[in-house]
């Protein structure tokens, strides 16, 4: 069973077609992987084994009379505790949320993957209301690093990085606003992609509003895209969701690099501080990509720290998420996103505009930059994961988390696909991440360059070794 936490979704399914193996074997390894892992890293918020094993049971029934649901039946997946799940409370990381709720819907996200026969294992971890680049919560603790359990696993996604990371189940939902998905992935050595936004449906909308994606988190770059095959269409309920895409993702994997312009910056003019490890493992992937053939152009793009305009928008959503919270549940929050919601509340509308204003010359200044390059590459992070329980590395000088991930929260006021990439580890063998932006609509690019490095064997699949294993 061990064997099977090691598969991308794209292997189990292959067995599942020649009769290797089946849903409920894959399903249960899962699943006992997941028990496993919890003491340790504190990846989900909840287990729900009964009912995956009957999901897993009907799965292994239409394969066995040659007719599989969709895309997905019978692969494990977990989902992070923002979206909604029919049957499972989604209590957002916060005390403050009432668990005896109704819980009768599914995001769009998570209807196309019931529809299509994947099976749901367990809810995973978040900080509350996904407000911070790490993953603790007052209701859940401390989500810690794969590799290294004194380390941070990130955030806000860190759970669902954690899980997939460790084999409990290849496939995971995530949700970013300013690199939550990316974060993790780089810190647990996975592979995350933030789409365009609108690509994947949200709903109900997030009160961060249109700086939040939701983006899956995979094994590797082909899950990612054949994830992407099954979310990535409209749903009625988000009025931002964009038109289906031209045609399947997994299609457009084999085109490689070659002739692909890529435009690497290294550290955004100099306007960020890399550690050297980062700065060397990413190189060499660049180095990787010039010699499979891609127009490789050390250049940065046109854009300064829009970090206040960022705050502005963050810490408004963050102040309208809690608004309806009384004084009683308002002493339940993380005291930190209870500060920024004070602050976010003392913003004007003008104030805000004036962010917005800041946010569309960004885009602009980006979508001049992609008339020249396919793609732009950059450190995920620019440092590896730092010790648990800290929203900033010690004796940073940081005061919020968004002053160690300058390299993620631009792209999400852009709108920009944005992924990234394993390509390797420092010395303490810590994962460091690559980040590949294109202009919006192009996730089909990113993917495919992602894919070219898994490919090349720049990227790992491998999957980390809990502890003691």
């Amino acid at each position: 069973m061990s064997e099977l936490t090691d598969l991308t979704a794209v292997r189990l399914l292959d067995g599942y077609r020649k009769g290797e193996w089946g849903p409920v074997e894959a399903t249960r390894a899962a699943l006992e992987r997941a028990e496993a892992i919890q003491p340790e890293v504190n990846a989900f918020v909840r287990l729900t084994a009964e009912e995956a094993l009957d999901r897993a049971r009907e799965s292994e029934e239409r394969w066995r009379r040659g007719e599989p649901r969709g895309l997905l039946d019978g692969v494990p997946v977990t989902v992070k505790d923002i979206l909604l799940q029919r049957g499972a409370p989604t209590l957002r990381g916060s005390r403050a949320v009432d668990p005896a709720g109704r819980w009768d819907e599914d995001a769009p996200s998570v209807a196309r993957l019931r529809e299509h026969g994947a099976v749901f294992i367990g809810k995973t971890t978040t900080p509350e209301f996904g407000w911070k680049g790490v993953t603790d919560s007052p209701l859940s603790g401390i989500t810690r690093n794969p590799c290294d359990p004194s380390r941070t696993a990130g955030g806000s996604s860190g759970g669902s990085a954690a899980a997939v990371a460790l084999g409990a189940g290849p496939l995971s939902l995530g949700t970013d606003g300013g690199g939550s998905v990316r974060i993790p992935a780089s810190f647990c050595g996975i592979f995350a992609l933030k789409p365009t936004y609108g690509r994947v449906p949200l709903y109900p909308a997030s009160a961060f509003g249109t700086l939040a994606h939701v983006g899956p988190m995979t094994r590797d770059a082909a899950d990612a895209a054949l994830l992407m095959d099954v979310i990535g269409h409209p749903d009625s309920r988000d009025w931002s969701a964009l038109s289906a895409p031209a045609g399947p993702y997994t299609d457009g994997l084999a085109g490689g690099v070659r002739g692909l312009r890529v435009a690497y910056s290294p550290s955004l003019g100099g306007q960020v501080a890399v550690q050297p490890a980062v700065a060397r493992a990413v190189r060499r992937a660049v180095e990787r990509l010039a010699e499979l053939g891609a127009y490789v152009t050390e250049t940065d793009p046109d854009l300064t720290d829009p970090v206040e305009a960022f705050h502005t928008l963050w810490f408004s959503g963050a102040a309208r998420v809690t608004q309806h919270l009384g004084p009683h549940q308002r002493e339940l929050l993380d005291p930190g996103l209870r500060e920024i919601c004070a602050r976010g509340a003392r913003y004007s509308a003008l104030e805000y505009l004036a962010a917005v204003d800041v946010r569309m010359d960004l885009g602009r200044r980006m979508g001049r930059f992609h008339d020249t390059y396919d793609l732009l590459v950059t450190p995920t992070m620019p440092l590896t994961a730092f010790e648990a329980g800290a929203e900033v590395p010690k004796g940073s000088g940081h005061r919020r988390w968004t002053g160690w991930t300058p390299f993620t929260y631009p792209f999400n006021m852009t709108q920009q696909p944005a992924a990234s990439v394993p390509v390797g580890a420092d010395a303490d063998g810590l994962p460091i991440g690559l980040q590949l932006v294109a202009a919006r609509h192009r996730d089909d690019l990113v993917l495919r360059a992602a894919h070219a490095l898994y490919e090349a064997r720049v990227a790992s699949a491998g999957r980390v070794r809990p502890s003691g294993s």
